[in-house]
């Protein structure tokens, strides 16, 4: 009988949750050798509210797809401030793939992330500049071509421009057909401008 209740007990154990780790244990693990203990500790450390800063800096060195995904997850369902914050940091990587990654996290957020983005439209990097526009690239942003506009309005650099009216192609209406003749007068010898406003103008005169 004492081998039956010793099995039984352990059969018992097994279907017991496992004690929640704390904070420290979490980050402890989140620099685990293995990829699986480190996308473990990803996942689990969702209700750590203080965890974005260490995700960011476990994804900055992150080798691992799929804990490079989990920890990305892990942020977009944090979505505090320091979460922002830290995938802000990261579309100024020289990791391009990390870059992507972030774009489309960014993708998934909602407006509650707008200030932000609208507010590195001003960057002084025109390469995040360029990041931002592509992330306007979703069906999910309402104010995508109110945007664009400000963009080949305001912007001197001839990348962000091409960026941002290669996505006006796809959403720009009438409100547009002004800012882009006199982005063309702007940017009178770039061909690309030139070629891509044309375009985006006669789409819409198509509508």
């Amino acid at each position: 009988m004492g081998l039956v209740k010793q099995k039984i007990a352990q059969l018992s154990d097994r279907g017991k949750p496992k004690p929640q780790r704390d904070y420290d244990q979490l980050q402890t693990a989140l620099e685990d050798a293995d990829a699986a203990g480190r996308r473990q500790a990803a996942r689990d450390i969702v209700h750590c509210p203080e965890a974005a800063m260490a995700l960011v800096s476990r994804l900055t060195r992150e080798d691992d797809v799929a804990v490079r995904e989990m920890i990305l997850n892990t942020l977009l369902r944090l979505n505090n401030p320091s979460a922002v914050r830290g995938l802000v940091d990261c579309l100024r990587s020289e990791d391009a793939a990390l870059r992507n990654e972030v774009i489309e996290a960014f993708k998934q957020m909602g407006s509650e992330v707008d200030p932000i983005l609208h507010s590195l439209l001003a960057d002084p990097d025109p390469d995040v500049r360029i990041f931002v526009v592509n992330i306007l690239d979703s069906e999910r942003h309402t104010e995508a071509e109110s945007w664009l506009i400000k963009v080949i309005e305001r912007d001197s650099h001839v990348n962000v421009c091409a960026t941002a009216v290669d996505l006006l192609c796809e959403v720009a209406t009438e409100a547009a057909v002004d800012p882009l003749i006199r982005l063309k007068a702007r940017f009178l010898s770039e061909p690309y401008i030139q070629f891509a406003a044309d375009l985006a103008l006669k789409r819409i005169r198509e509508v």
